[in-house]
């Protein structure tokens, strides 16, 4: 509805006073204008100049002293009954309006605030009633005919609705909108077929107008006609070939019958169309996702498409890094993840998926960078700073990594398994730093929280061996997770190492050699069978051990010296 416009008030109050006060002003007394006027032209221009300043308040003081001192003046009401309703009083503002009216009934100005008014109070039976006066003043008056039939809509008059909407046809012609406005009108009437019938000529007058048959869609599909909506949707695409929205609505129509070649042409041409914005396009791609369908060419085609149309937008990289990890593409699916940060860094779960990925692909140094910067923007997350510590540990930072698990255990809450890795990560730089104390004390805390922890068991069982003290809480660790999980190599090779520390060189060989049955590409037990055949006096094949763990990538800084000097030194991680 249209409301009156502010300037419109201020003009209309303006002329109406000039007309009634402005005389000779030379004489005063000549024109019989007393002190009580005076007063009261003061405090009216006083209101006006506090309402055109925007102070609603002062200006409402204002008026409502005029009336104290004159209550006939049709003026005042009116601009009291714009104020009332800038304030939210609407009560107000329609008995001021009321009053206006009664002073002034052949004023179509006060006639017409007051119906819109009522039409926004809900007052619908006053509203009707208003706009059948002005009608009867102009009959011609679009705007009013256009009013009175959505108030008497409103008021759930609908055949005369109609009547006042076919009056504004022969103003204004045929309207798509008005066409819409009568067909809610039968459906209300449960004369459904009579709107479609005049939907279906609408459609013909006006075929570029996909409103009409989108509406018509929306209607077959509530009332379950569902070869018709198919039929309209199809009709709409045609006519309108860049509503993106008509496409992707006609995909997953295809969808549920098993049309595969046509659901992905239909979404494809909805991707293409810029009508539809990234949250619709990514909600059909999570469909994808949830319906765990297969990434094949179209699907990627599809991701790629969004990229293309968004390629500064976090949502569409960060999709894309999920279907390149669905499709085993896991280094393209770090770096689309990675590329979504450079766009928005606030989103933790993209954090999360690059730090996991890199944890698992064992790039400390890019995990310990990436963490930090983590930490910075997620300073509460306990699983942060843990791979942080992770990281710490693997680059030898032990004092940074002390730092970090120590401040990130005591953010968990009620997670003993994090607890656990949190405690064992601590072992871990307290042993690198040669703190055996701590580092006992820490991994002791770790299996207090998770006894049955194998990784724990063993990893606190080999520091023990490497740093060769408690050996016999060393054996007895592994042998509690070769129990739990036996015939893993690297426990096998642990407890391999425990004996050799204790040398018992030939049971030592036997544990060594198992452990090479089920993982001979693993430098360090290679170069553990070398060892021991060193220590039984096998120096041959101890050095071609050596040469192959070598081969291997072997991360010990004197295994170069052992097969150079054809000797035994103790190793160094």
């Amino acid at each position: 509805m249209k409301k009156l416009g502010f300037v419109q008030l201020v003009l209309s109050v303006f002329i109406l006073v000039s007309c009634g006060v402005k005389k000779n002003a030379t004489d005063a007394t000549s024109i019989g204008v007393s002190k009580l006027d005076y007063a009261y032209i003061d405090k009216f221009h006083e209101g006006l100049r506090f309402k055109q300043k925007g102070e609603t308040t002062l200006a409402i003081s204002s008026f409502e002293q005029c009336l104290k001192m004159k209550q006939t003046d049709d003026a005042v009401y009116f601009a009291l009954s714009q104020l009332y309703e800038i304030d939210g009083d609407q009560t107000k503002a329609l008995t001021s309006l009321e009053k206006a009216s009664e002073l002034d009934p052949t004023n179509q100005l006060y006639l017409q605030a007051y119906t819109y008014l009522n039409f926004e109070a809900g007052k619908y039976e006053d509203a009707i009633a208003g706009f059948e006066r002005l009608i009867k003043i102009d009959g011609t008056n679009v705007e009013w005919l256009y009013g009175y039939a959505e108030t008497l809509m409103k008021a759930g008059k609908y055949k005369k609705a109609i009547e006042a909407l076919d009056e504004t046809e022969k103003f204004v012609g045929s309207q798509p909108e008005l066409v819409l406005q009568k067909f809610k009108l039968y459906l209300g009437m449960n004369k459904a077929n009579k709107g479609i019938e005049l939907m279906n000529a609408a459609i013909k007058a006006f075929p570029e107008e996909p409103v009409l048959i989108g509406t018509l869609v929306d209607y077959y599909f509530q009332v379950r006609q569902n070869d018709k909506a198919i039929e309209m949707l199809e009709l709409l695409v045609k006519s309108d070939p860049n509503n993106g929205r008509a496409h992707i609505g006609l995909a997953d129509i295809y969808r549920q019958l098993g049309k595969k070649d046509a659901y992905f042409d239909e979404l494809k041409k909805g991707f293409q169309c810029v009508d539809t914005d990234i949250d619709v396009k990514m909600k059909m791609l999570i469909d994808i996702q949830e319906a765990n369908l297969p990434v094949t060419p179209e699907i990627m085609e599809l991701v790629d498409l969004l990229v293309l149309q968004y390629p500064a937008d976090a949502k569409s990289h960060s999709i894309q890094g999920d279907f390149l990890l669905k499709s085993g593409k896991d280094g393209e699916a770090l770096n689309a993840y990675k590329k979504a940060l450079t766009f928005d860094k606030s989103r933790f779960p993209i954090w999360n998926q690059v730090l996991l990925m890199e944890y698992q692909e064992r790039n400390y140094a890019t995990l310990y960078e990436d963490s930090k910067s983590c930490l910075e923007l997620f300073p509460s997350q306990p699983s942060v700073f843990l791979l942080n510590g992770i990281s710490a540990n693997q680059l030898k930072k032990y004092e940074e990594a002390i730092q970090s698990l120590e401040i990130g255990k005591d953010l968990v809450i009620n997670d003993k398994s994090m607890q656990s890795e949190f405690y064992g990560q601590l072992g871990e730089a307290y042993f690198g730093m040669e703190q055996y104390t701590e580092g006992k004390s820490s991994y002791e805390m770790a299996l207090n929280f998770n006894q049955n922890s194998t990784l724990k068991l063993n990893n606190f069982a080999y520091r023990l061996a490497l740093a060769n003290i408690d050996l016999d809480r060393a054996e007895e660790l592994i042998k509690k997770a070769n129990q739990i999980s036996p015939n893993q190599p690297h426990f096998l090779d642990t407890y391999g190492w425990i004996l050799f520390q204790q040398k018992n060189y030939l049971e030592a060989k036997k544990y060594f050699e198992k452990a090479f049955e089920r993982s001979s590409q693993d430098a360090e037990i290679v170069e553990h069978l070398g060892d021991v055949n060193f220590q039984i006096g096998a120096i041959e094949e101890a050095i071609s051990f050596w040469l192959k763990a070598k081969e291997l990538g072997s991360s010990n800084p004197v295994l170069k010296d052992k097969i150079e000097n054809k000797t035994y030194y103790a190793p160094k991680h």
